[in-house]
C-alpha cells in the first residue's frame, strides 16, 4: 500500500507539493483569521509564493501563537467539527484542535498507509496499548487507521500488564502499539508468571512516544535491552497532534518516511534559516489537506536530521531520523549539549532503577542544574556511583541523583488527568 506520490522522482514530488502548497495559501486566505490578519500585517501577497522555496517569505508559526489565538486557528464553523483534540500548550492551557469529517478521513488515511509502512496487512490483528479518552488524537488515530486498513483491533488501553497478557493470549494479535519502555513490564510480568512470551502471537510493535535508534540508526540501549530479551520487531513513528501527520519506519528502519501527500516539512536553524542538507536544525512543518485548523510553517520544537538517500522499501520520499531533542529542552551542563532522550536511554541499563525522573533548575551561577530522581532496588553508595560513571563516561558529565521512595516516584510521573507520563520536570528560570 504505496501512494503512487510516494513512488514519484523528487522532481515530480516537489511539483506537486508546491501545487499544494498554492491551494492552501488560497485556502488560508479565505477561510482563517489568524492568518488572514497575519497576511494583511506582514503585507504578503500570497499569490507571489509559487515554489517551496518561497515559504522563506512567509514567517514561522508558534505553540505560544496557536495558545493566545486559539479561536482565531479555526477555519470553519463549529457545527462542522465532528472532533474536539487537545495539546499540551507553552502558557499552560492546552491548545484545541478542531477535525472535520475530512480532517478524520485524512487522519485515518495517514495512519493507514503508516501502518501499512512498518508491515500491518489488512487481515492483521494489532493491540492498541494507548488511550483513545481525554482527547488524545493519537489513541483515535490509531483506531481510525487500523480500521481503514482492515486490520483488527484489540483496544486495551494504556498500562496493566496483566491485562496486557491476557489479551494476548486471548486474541492472538500480530503487532501491538506501545510505549517501547513498557515492553519491559511486559517481559517482567510475564517471566514471573510463566507466560511463554517468546513464543506468543506478537512478531512487531509499532512503538510511540520513546526513540528506538540512535542518530546512525543503530539501536538504542532500550531497543537492544528489550530486543535481547524478546526478539520481535521495533518500528519507530512520530507524529503530533499540530501534524495530524505521521513518519514511520518501513522494514528497512531508517528513518519515519514522509508522506508528500499530506506534508510539507523544512529543517530550520536557530535564525529560521534552512539548514544544510544533513545537519540537525527544527522540524517545521505546513499541514496539507487539513479543513479545520490548518497550519503554515509551525515549529515542531523537535530537533531532527531529514536523510535522502534511496531506500530499499520503494519509496522515493526522504526519512526523518530519530528526534534529538526537544528544542526547549535543550541543556547546557557543564559546557555540554544535552537532551533528554540521551539521558532517558542510559537509564535503561540499570536493572535495579525501577523508575526514574529528570529535572532541570537554573542553580545560584545561571547555569543548568541536572538532578535524576529514580526509585531503585540497589541505593548503596558503590551503585549510585556506577550510575554516575555510566553518564560520565558516555555524555562527559555526572548528574546528581537522589533516591526516593517508588511511590513518591509513581505520583511525580503519573500526576492526575495527565495523558502521558512525566519523565522530564524543566524548573529553569
Amino acid at each position: 500500500m504505496i501512494p503512487e506520490i510516494e513512488k514519484a522522482s523528487a522532481v515530480e514530488i516537489k511539483a506537486f507539493q508546491e501545487q499544494k502548497l498554492r491551494e492552501l495559501l488560497v485556502y488560508l486566505q479565505a477561510n482563517s483569521p489568524y492568518y488572514q490578519r497575519l497576511f494583511l500585517e506582514q503585507n504578503i501577497n500570497v499569490a507571489s509564493i509559487q515554489t517551496l522555496e518561497d515559504l522563506q517569505q512567509l514567517p514561522v508559526t508558534s505553540k505560544t501563537d496557536l495558545q493566545q489565538y486559539n479561536e482565531d486557528f479555526f477555519c470553519v464553523p463549529k457545527h462542522q467539527i465532528i472532533d474536539y483534540a487537545t495539546t499540551s500548550g507553552t502558557l499552560g492551557s492546552p491548545v484545541t484542535f478542531g477535525l472535520t469529517d475530512a480532517d478524520l478521513e485524512r487522519l485515518a488515511y495517514n495512519e493507514a498507509i503508516s501502518f501499512a509502512c512498518a508491515g500491518v496487512q489488512e487481515g492483521d490483528v494489532v493491540q492498541l496499548m494507548t488511550t483513545m479518552d481525554r482527547r488524545f488524537m493519537a489513541g483515535l488515530a490509531y483506531f481510525l487507521g487500523l480500521r481503514k486498513l482492515k486490520a483488527g483491533i484489540i483496544r486495551v488501553g494504556a498500562g496493566i500488564p496483566e491485562l496486557q497478557w491476557d489479551s494476548i493470549l486471548k486474541y492472538q494479535p500480530k503487532y501491538l502499539i506501545a510505549v517501547p519502555s513498557f515492553l519491559l513490564k511486559m517481559i517482567e510480568y510475564a517471566e514471573k508468571h510463566g507466560i511463554d512470551y517468546k513464543n506468543s502471537s506478537v512478531k512487531g510493535v509499532i512503538c510511540i512516544g520513546e526513540s528506538l535508534r540512535n542518530q546512525d540508526f543503530s539501536p538504542s540501549l532500550l531497543t537492544q535491552k528489550v530486543q535481547e530479551q524478546w526478539p520481535i520487531a521495533l518500528y519507530s513513528t512520530y507524529a503530533s497532534t499540530e501534524m495530524s501527520t505521521a513518519f514511520t519506519e518501513c522494514s528497512q528502519q531508517h528513518g519515519g518516511h514522509h508522506h508528500p501527500e499530506l506534508i510539507i516539512t523544512e529543517v530550520l536553524d536557530a535564525h529560521h534559516q534552512p539548514v544544510a542538507l544533513g545537519e540537525v536544525g527544527e522540524l517545521v512543518i505546513t499541514t496539507l489537506g487539513v479543513e479545520g485548523m490548518p497550519l503554515l510553517r509551525f515549529k515542531t520544537g523537535d530537533m531532527v536530521q531529514l536523510h535522502t538517500d534511496a531506500c530499499a522499501c520503494g519509496r522515493n520520499t526522504y526519512r526523518v531520523g530519530p528526534v534529538v531533542g526537544r528544542k526547549e529542552h535543550m541543556i547546557k551542563y557543564k559546557g555540554t549539549t544535552l537532551y533528554p532522550p540521551a539521558m532517558h536511554d542510559l537509564m535503561t541499563c540499570f536493572e535495579p532503577i525501577q523508575a526514574h525522573v529528570f529535572e532541570i533548575s537554573t542553580n545560584e551561577l545561571g547555569t543548568d542544574e541536572i538532578v535524576i530522581k529514580i526509585a531503585s532496588k540497589d541505593t548503596s553508595d558503590r551503585f549510585l556511583t556506577e550510575v554516575k560513571d555510566h553518564f560520565r563516561a558516555k555524555l562527559r558529565v555526572a548528574p546528581k541523583l537522589e533516591v526516593l521512595p517508588m511511590e513518591v516516584i509513581q505520583k511525580i510521573i503519573f500526576p492526575p488527568m495527565s495523558r502521558k507520563p512525566i519523565t522530564f520536570i524543566d524548573k529553569r528560570n
